[in-house]
């Protein structure tokens, strides 16, 4: 459907709600129309938790219907209606506009968003949106121009009275990413001090997940002692481990698209491999054991045997309450990666190594994790001093030195 139908005169419609206490949503409203058209009797229902909930969806069908709006049209997801009305909502923009816009739409706004019912987008979920953009690492320009493009895609939704306001106008964000890239200039102080805090963090979000389940846990060692992105821990196969000489090759990533979850190449498209140290082997050996012999097996994998990504741990360990009570409020998810990295700088491991396990394209990003703490500064003074004092020696007699003319 390339447009909105609007039906020609308000369509009546008659509806009622069914209790069902059996069901975790008990309330199920449903009204019924017939199509001007086709004089075919069509229906929509929806599951709610209260009978108020219910009455609330069917005055909003009920009324959408009064403006001649099919009921069918004002309930639909935004990926289907943005994809039906993409055209319209760009109109008037260059090629080299768009381009960078659809890539958003479909990279971005349709991964996070494009699920929910138009009404339902609301301006809550789009900052929580935005925000997971800024924290996955996205450019300003790649978050400006997916906010762009929701914009105008919600905007014909308020035009065609689908909606009666805009949620997609956040305000502010340009503050928080200002403050991510503040942040990622020291990557150093959003690590964490040390193993005992490593482990202390993992047995903590385990205890908080319903059921307790252990793996949340492994996956958090795992990716700090690798220092890898929680996608690419999810990605992780059997053949990409080489349990004689503990070395992992990462060759793929679990991340959003259109169609849900896939598996793709690295941020950096080259696969690189990464040490396991004597400390994450017990653990990568236990999960090699019960993943069994296929090599295309994942290592790490949800309670329910899905694929993780940053959310799905966020979400199932209510990872902001823990690091909030465990004292470290600022963490994220990548900051694993910053661990362990920050790790590996301060053990001596060479800068062209160290960009090679962190698979970074830049010297300079590497870089950023070798700044000296206090102690190394400290010790740099020392050894000057001892140096200094080694090289100046006694002082030689008079008529020692020859002067050569």
């Amino acid at each position: 459907m390339s447009h909105i139908e609007r039906l020609p005169v308000a369509v009546p419609l008659s509806a009622d709600i069914e209790h069902r206490p059996d069901r975790a949503q008990p309330y199920r409203a449903r009204v019924r129309w017939i199509e001007p058209h086709t004089k075919r009797r069509t229906s929509l229902s929806q599951s709610h938790g209260t009978e108020e909930q219910a009455q609330e969806w069917i005055d909003a069908l009920s009324a959408a219907a009064l403006r001649g709006i099919d009921p069918a049209t004002s309930v639909q997801p935004l990926a289907a209606y943005g994809e039906a009305n993409m055209a319209l909502a760009l109109r008037g923009l260059e090629p080299k506009t768009t381009d960078p816009y659809l890539a958003g739409w479909r990279l971005r706004v349709v991964p996070s968003l494009g699920h929910l019912p138009l009404p339902m987008v609301s301006n809550g979920a789009v900052d929580r949106s935005v925000y997971g953009w800024i924290a996955d690492g996205c450019s300003r320009s790649t978050v400006k121009n997916s906010l762009a493009v929701l914009v105008r895609v919600m905007e014909q939704a308020r035009r065609d009275g689908l909606i009666q306001s805009n949620p997609a106008r956040v305000k502010g964000w340009q503050s928080e990413y200002h403050k991510a890239e503040d942040e990622l200039d020291d990557p150093r102080s959003l690590a964490l001090p040390d193993w005992a805090a490593l482990t202390a963090l993992a047995d903590a979000l385990v205890a908080r997940s319903h059921g307790r389940f252990a793996g949340w846990g492994e996956v958090v060692v795992f990716a700090a002692c690798t220092a890898a992105r929680i996608g690419e821990v999810s990605g992780v196969r059997v053949r990409d481990i080489d349990p004689v000489n503990w070395i992992w090759t990462v060759r793929r990533q679990t991340t959003p698209s259109p169609g849900g979850l896939a598996d793709k190449r690295t941020k950096g498209k080259v696969a690189r491999r990464v040490p396991l140290i004597e400390e994450v082997r017990p653990l990568v050996a236990q999960r090699l054991l019960a993943v069994g012999p296929d090599p295309d097996a994942r290592l790490f994998t949800g309670p329910r045997g899905g694929r993780i990504t940053t959310a799905v741990l966020r979400d199932a360990t209510r990872w902001d309450e823990v690091v909030a009570r465990l004292g470290y409020e600022h963490l994220r998810r990548h900051d694993l990666r910053h661990t362990g990295l920050t790790w590996m700088a301060d053990a001596g491991v060479p800068l062209h190594v160290l960009r090679k396990i962190a698979g970074h394209g830049s010297l300079a990003t590497t870089q950023r994790y070798l700044h000296p703490d206090l102690r190394s500064i400290t010790e740099a003074g020392r050894s000057l001093s001892a140096h200094l004092s080694v090289a100046v020696g006694p002082p030689k007699p008079p008529g020692a030195v020859r002067r050569v003319l």
